[in-house]
């Protein structure tokens, strides 16, 4: 396994953040090498969209998208598309990144390391959520704009934040009929924003424009209502919703229920920073649930606790794709003066108007305590081991005392998602069962492969016959 020449710099991810900081430091005069397991970059947001669904007249987000991927091209940036990073090591201090993709197993050096991952969604289970049908906003944002793939024929979208009215829009004007839009936040919620909220005009109004239209044709909007049931034969048929209270537990009888013909859901919760990379590597954590959650402690312009490691974006904890580029400039400058190749670092013009915004959208997209109300004792908590609510929850009364001592007890999290869609619903049961706080629970460990990788890709280049082999004793 041969590796690749040692860069300056090597950033993880070529979404606005990463891009952004490829092209700044190559700005600077830093050699740099960009990391992504997609085929382009511009990440969720900017998704690059399948070539048999290239409209002539781009949104504006394919414009922004695009702009992203001919600014990376220009700037001289090394990108190697298509790998998944899966280990990371700090040898001779040099960060060594173990990949694998399409091109097999590489190894790639680099003296100052970059982490743009970007955020994962956060999709709380409710009883039916693991029926065909049911995707997360987030993945049914990403099928329609790269894909043109709809979600379904009549659907009911559901959560909170921004994802919510965005991919509600982008279904409806692909041609899926939105039967309804269900929020957990209420007009009181917004209101309470509202100076964040206009602090960009631009995208408030937009945001309203697309629930204007939904209601236009035919939407259901309702606020502070969240999904109690799914319903179905082997399939989504129905969704049940019903009005929640103060902490977003189910408030009312029955009674107050309503009742969606529907052949798919869209549900989501929110984003959160994907931080598995700066887990395993030892930098310092904070609880940050206005960010998203789970975030590496950094300085202005991205310094974490572990020399010569920067984290921008999402990743950094979610403040949303107008601040992403700015943090990812800062972060690259950041390097720069680090590695002594520019002068002192400091975060780009517009960086706090972006972030304010940002944070109010990520502040709307947080579930309450009481969201995990909705999950009965048979709902399945962990779709890769088919684990219950119940079932998780009599292990924790039964003396695990840390959502690990809960893996370790029923191997929820071990599956092949590595607890991306049970470690947020795992974590507040534990707050709920046990008493505690989510900062006395701590993170969630991690270590490598920070991504699945088939086992090949963990033997290859291994040659048995390199193995010291004793010769057998004599008889």
């Amino acid at each position: 396994m041969a590796e690749a020449a040692t860069f300056d710099l090597a950033v993880l991810g070529a979404g606005p953040a990463g891009a952004s900081a490829a092209a700044e430091a190559r700005r600077l005069g830093l050699s740099v090498l960009v990391l992504d397991q997609e085929g382009a970059a511009g990440g969720q947001v900017w998704r690059a969209a399948a070539a048999s669904m290239r409209e002539t007249k781009a949104s504006a987000e394919a414009r922004a998208g695009n702009d992203l991927r001919a600014a990376l091209a220009r700037s001289g940036a090394e990108a190697r598309f298509g790998r998944r990073v899966w280990s990371i090591q700090r040898d001779a201090e040099i960060w060594r990144l173990r990949t694998h993709g399409d091109a097999g197993a590489e190894v790639f050096g680099a003296r100052a390391l970059a982490l743009a991952a970007g955020a994962q969604e956060r999709v709380l289970p409710v009883p039916g959520w693991t029926l065909p049908g049911v995707i997360g906003l987030a993945a049914a944002t990403a099928l329609i704009k790269g894909q043109g793939v709809l979600p379904g024929r009549r659907v009911v979208f559901a959560g909170c934040g921004p994802l919510l009215p965005l991919a509600a829009h982008l279904a409806r004007e692909g041609g899926a009929q939105v039967v309804a839009v269900v929020d957990l936040n209420g007009p009181a919620d917004y209101a309470r924003r509202l100076p964040a909220i206009l602090s960009r005009p631009d995208l408030a109004l937009r945001g309203a424009s697309w629930l204007a239209g939904l209601a236009a044709s035919g939407a259901a909007i309702l606020t502070r209502h969240a999904v109690r049931r799914v319903e179905g034969d082997g399939r989504v048929e129905r969704v049940i919703v019903g009005p929640v209270g103060a902490d977003h537990g189910p408030d009312g009888a029955a009674a107050a229920e309503r009742r969606f013909e529907a052949d798919a859901l869209c549900l989501g919760h929110g984003l959160i920073p994907a931080t598995e990379a700066s887990r395993m590597l030892g930098a310092a954590h904070v609880f940050d649930a206005a960010q998203g959650g789970w975030r590496p402690e950094t300085d202005p312009c991205g310094r974490t606790s572990v020399p010569l490691l920067y984290a921008a974006g999402d990743g950094a904890g979610v403040q949303g794709a107008a601040a992403a580029p700015l943090r990812g400039v800062a972060a690259a400058r950041a390097a720069a003066e680090d590695l002594g190749r520019a002068g002192a670092a400091q975060a780009p013009a517009g960086l706090a108007r972006a972030a304010r915004f940002g944070r109010a959208m990520t502040e709307l997209s947080q579930p309450g305590p009481g969201l995990l109300a909705h999950a009965d004792p048979g709902t399945i908590l962990c779709r890769c081991e088919s684990l219950t609510r119940a079932e998780a929850e009599a292990e924790l009364r039964d003396g695990a005392a840390s959502p690990a001592a809960l893996k370790s007890g029923t191997r929820l999290g071990m599956g092949p998602c590595g607890g991306r869609f049970c470690a947020e619903a795992a974590a507040r049961l534990a707050c709920e069962v046990l008493g505690t706080t989510r900062e006395a629970l701590g993170p969630p460990s991690a270590r490598p492969p920070i991504l699945p990788v088939p086992i090949s890709a963990l033997a290859e280049g291994f040659d048995y016959d390199e193995l010291p082999m004793p010769q057998p004793a004599p008889l």
